[in-house]
């Protein structure tokens, strides 16, 4: 059945935020674990929630970890956020065709809005997904199902397209197709492990896929 609906993650897939979440970890752990936790390990992290990291790391201070990490990413956030060539030309494209896109993110809602405020892409999203608005985040197939259910989509009908395995297990969990990006922080080969359905090799690879023509 034909693609009609796409659901993007938004960290380190829609816009390069890796040096903004590293650098805020860096902050938090260097106060927490004062040498402990270096920029591989750090990595490591991204892809799963702030609660999940933080709670693995000390359960008793998750909270406050967390709260100090939203609060440097905020302050740091507009000058350390970049674009990655062919996003916004590639959404734009998309939703001029008629693609129901969304959102769904593991970020905060705040946060995530601003993002997509200052990329210019929150325009062209019928829906966004966040932390705050579900219970179980990916892989679980919750944030996506419910992303469908905003716009009216169907799995058969859907794509979800992300940089780490939480995207492409939250995608097969929720029975849609799957492409993973190859920018990923973590490596082409790593996210190819995870079997996703195409590895897009830059963001317009998607417009091919779909038969999206553009001028």
């Amino acid at each position: 059945m034909t693609i009609n609906t796409v659901l993007f993650d938004f960290d380190g897939t829609l816009v390069n935020t890796n040096e903004l979440i590293i650098k805020s970890y860096e902050h938090v752990l260097d106060l927490y674990f004062p040498g402990k936790y270096g920029r591989e390990e750090i990595i490591g992290f991204i892809g799963q929630s702030l609660p999940e990291n933080f709670k693995e790391l000390d359960p008793d201070r998750a909270e406050e970890m967390i709260q100090l990490y939203q609060k440097h990413n905020l302050e740091h956030h507009d000058e350390l956020i970049e674009d990655y060539e062919g996003v916004a030309e590639t959404i734009e494209a998309l939703d001029n065709e008629g693609y129901k896109l969304a959102i769904v993110t593991t970020k905060r809602k705040q946060t995530a809005h601003k993002g997509l405020k200052i990329s210019g892409l929150l325009p062209h999203f019928s829906s966004v997904i966040t932390l705050d608005d579900v219970e179980h985040v990916k892989p679980d197939s919750e944030p996506l199902d419910q992303a469908m259910r905003e716009l009216g989509a169907k799995p058969e009908e859907t794509m979800m397209v992300g940089d780490s395995k939480y995207d492409i297990l939250g995608g097969k969990n929720a029975g849609v197709k799957t492409a993973g990006v190859a920018w990923t922080i973590k490596g082409e080969a790593h996210l190819s492990s995870f079997q996703p359905d195409v590895m897009l090799q830059t963001m317009p690879d998607l417009l091919d896929y779909l038969g999206v023509k553009t001028t």
